[in-house]
Formats: C-alpha cells, sequence, structure tokens
C-alpha cells in the first residue's frame, strides 16, 4: 500500500535540473496529475543499462510549471540546502545519522547472511536426498569440517573428490559465526531524510517562483488540460510524445511540436514531421497561442482553448 503523499511535494533543482527521489511522489503525481517524468537511476553495478531505471525520476520544465501553478509542488535548491544543512548541524547530530546508517548497515548486512546461509541449508538437504554422504572418522575429515570447506566445493564436489562432506550441523554453526561477526554493509540513501529535516513548504503568498518553461509550454498545458500523457518525443524529433492514458497502457497518438503563431519555419520541417508522424503511425501536431487578432475572429474563436492555444493535426495522405 502506498504511503500518503503530503501536499505541496518538494522537487529537487540540481544544475538547472529537476529531480523527484520519492517513489511514493512519483507514483502520486503519475497517477493524479499525468506527469510521468523520466527514470534515470542506474545501479552502480550496471552504469550502462537503460532499460530498467529507478529513482530519481527528472521531470521536465514544462511539468515543474505546472505542478507549481496547480500548488501540488515547490521548487528547493537542493544544492544550497545541503550545504546549509550540513554546515549547521551539531556534533551529537551528525553522531545520530552516522549510528542510524550503520544500523541500517547491519540490519541489512544480518539479512544477506540469513538468505545466504538458507540457500547453503537447501542445497545441502538436495544434494543429501540424491547421495547419502559418506561418514568419514579419519583425521583427515575432522581437520577438513573444523577448517570449513568452501561454497563451491560443497556444491559442485565430484565423488572422487578428495575432499570431505561437511555436516549440516557445522555448516549452520559456521554461518551462525559469519552473521554475528559480519561487517555493516555501506548505506546510500535516496533521501536526506532523516539525516535533514524535511524542507519546509512556502508560505500562504504561492507561489514563491514559477520555473521558466519554454516557449512551448501552452502547447503541453492545452493537451494536459485536455487530459493526454506528455514525455519528451526526442526519439520522433518532435517536442512531445502526447498519449491518450498512461504510457505503460497506451501508445502514443501525436508527435506535438510547439511554435509561436507568427513564427516562420520552413516547409520542409512541416513536410517531414507530416510523412514521420505517419509513418509512425502518429499525427504530427503543431499549436501555439494565437494573436489577439485571431482570438477575436469568430471563425477561429471555436476551436481555441482555455489560454488561446489552437492545434494543428498534419497527415501525409501520399503513404
Amino acid at each position: 500500500m502506498a504511503t500518503a503523499v503530503t501536499l505541496p511535494v518538494p522537487i529537487s533543482q540540481v544544475a538547472g535540473r529537476y529531480f523527484l527521489y520519492n517513489a511514493d511522489v512519483v507514483t502520486f503525481i503519475r497517477r493524479e496529475h499525468h506527469i510521468t517524468g523520466v527514470l534515470i537511476g542506474n545501479l552502480p553495478q550496471a552504469p550502462q543499462q537503460n532499460v530498467f531505471s529507478g529513482i530519481p525520476s527528472e521531470l521536465m520544465p514544462e511539468e515543474v510549471r505546472l505542478l507549481v501553478e496547480k500548488k501540488v509542488a515547490y521548487v528547493i535548491e537542493d544544492a544550497a540546502r545541503h550545504r546549509n544543512a550540513f554546515r549547521n548541524m551539531s556534533g551529537s547530530e551528525r553522531m545520530a545519522v552516522l549510528a542510524a546508517f550503520d544500523k541500517q548497515g547491519r540490519e541489512a548486512a544480518r539479512k544477506a547472511q540469513n538468505k545466504a546461509s538458507k540457500r547453503q541449508e537447501e542445497a545441502l538437504k538436495r544434494k543429501g536426498m540424491t547421495a547419502a554422504p559418506k561418514v568419514r572418522n579419519d583425521s583427515r575429515a575432522s581437520a577438513s569440517s573444523e577448517a570449513g570447506v568452501d561454497e563451491d566445493e560443497i556444491l559442485f564436489a565430484s565423488p572422487a573428490n578428495s575432499f570431505p562432506t561437511p555436516t549440516l550441523a557445522s555448516t549452520a554453526s559456521q554461518a551462525s559465526v559469519s552473521v554475528n561477526e559480519s561487517k555493516p554493509f555501506g548505506i546510500t540513501p535516496a533521501m536526506s531524510y532523516p539525516a535533514l529535516s524535511p524542507p519546509t513548504p512556502p508560505s500562504e503568498s504561492w507561489p514563491t517562483s514559477i520555473p521558466e518553461a519554454p516557449p512551448s509550454y501552452p502547447l503541453f498545458k492545452y493537451l494536459h488540460d485536455k487530459g493526454y500523457f506528455l514525455s519528451p518525443g526526442l526519439r520522433f524529433g518532435a517536442q512531445y510524445m502526447a498519449y491518450p492514458g498512461d504510457p505503460l497502457r497506451f501508445h502514443s497518438h501525436f508527435l506535438a511540436v510547439g511554435k509561436e503563431w507568427e513564427e516562420e519555419w520552413e516547409l520542409g520541417e512541416l513536410v517531414g514531421g507530416g510523412r514521420l508522424g505517419t509513418g509512425v503511425k502518429k499525427g504530427f501536431l503543431v499549436g501555439g497561442t494565437a494573436t489577439d487578432s485571431v482570438s477575436k475572429d469568430s471563425n477561429t474563436h471555436e476551436g481555441l482553448g482555455d489560454q488561446g492555444v489552437r492545434a494543428f493535426c498534419v497527415e501525409w495522405s501520399g503513404m
């Protein structure tokens, strides 16, 4: 069951980019506000893989501005906040944080050791069921059992192996000793809490600051208000990809590009976008904020959105 999210939620700004580090917040804004973001977190053991990424989730400036305008989130300068908070932290608070990390590391090490010992016991039981181990009473057997045998030798030793098979009791006792003497794991928390106190939400004078967004933001907000999920469209040469529902369940319907109403652009870009959209079974959508003269025109006012945005869909009928 997901943890309840307290609004407004903090969005961390690092080097001009926006991140969410809380999985519950990422799930909440995706479910309630149709903001998907892009998961960019990777494991240290597999830094090159880009298929199964995790937190943090990076947000587009358009997504951040939309959440701030809706009073769902606020932006914090993460680097400055961390620098000031750790600089003003007392010695006792530092020791408490280190003790908490050490406790988490020991707990993680204990669980890992218990899991490993259970796997080893199950492997020994399976081997005992298939072939009963031979009992060795000579001095070599007792010396080998006291010294311990490597796990690979236990699981994959051949019948002709001169090493004796350790008993289940001796293996369990060795595992219990290793659990007690295991070193704590290093803990790298995904969030700064509880090391730092949670950020303080802004006062009632909302909002404190509106993040800057590109000129295509009116089209982004227009499509979002229509119920579309939007994600970066770089893979298809567009600014956004518009989905009728969650991208995990639906294919995108439009490749969206935002333009200024009086902006001039080459005909080849329009033709190329239309052909590309038709080739991948999507519509090439172009939109922008209409000028005052267009907004007052009775013939075009019907197609305008609440923000004065008008969109056109281009299809290449020759393909």
